[in-house]
């Protein structure tokens, strides 16, 4: 089991926040099972700010996953539809527990220099 660092924007992280994106979406994922996702806030935050406790990840054609998730995906389907434009294959996250962390922290404090383009594997 391993956690990640995902960079998400504030727009989509305020919606996992609130509980109306219950779904964090992705084009590819790692070979290891995925327990937590921590994530970054891009600009203007760019500070990590919450985790949560990931659930099971689907995966699937994007019609598929979009059929399956759109009532809680937390994006229209423009933009869904936008995002995997061209891709065969979808996945996604289920996230549970989600947690906002007190204060936000820093890349460094989880031994990162940049922000993860995809994903980046922490401890």
């Amino acid at each position: 089991m391993c956690t990640l660092v995902l960079s998400i924007k504030p727009e989509y992280l305020q919606r996992i926040l609130d509980g109306t994106k219950k779904y964090e979406f992705r084009k590819r994922i790692p070979k290891e099972k995925v327990s937590k996702l921590v994530f970054y806030c891009t600009a203007p935050t760019q500070q990590i700010v919450a985790w949560a406790n990931v659930l099971d990840i689907i995966f699937a054609s994007p019609a598929e996953i979009w059929e399956r998730t759109s009532e809680v995906a937390g994006i229209s389907a423009e933009k869904y539809n936008e995002y995997f434009e061209g891709c065969e294959r979808a996945y996604a996250y289920r996230l549970g527990n989600v947690c906002r962390y007190d204060a936000p922290k820093s890349l460094e404090e989880f031994g990162l220099t940049a922000p993860p383009q995809s994903f980046a594997y922490v401890g």
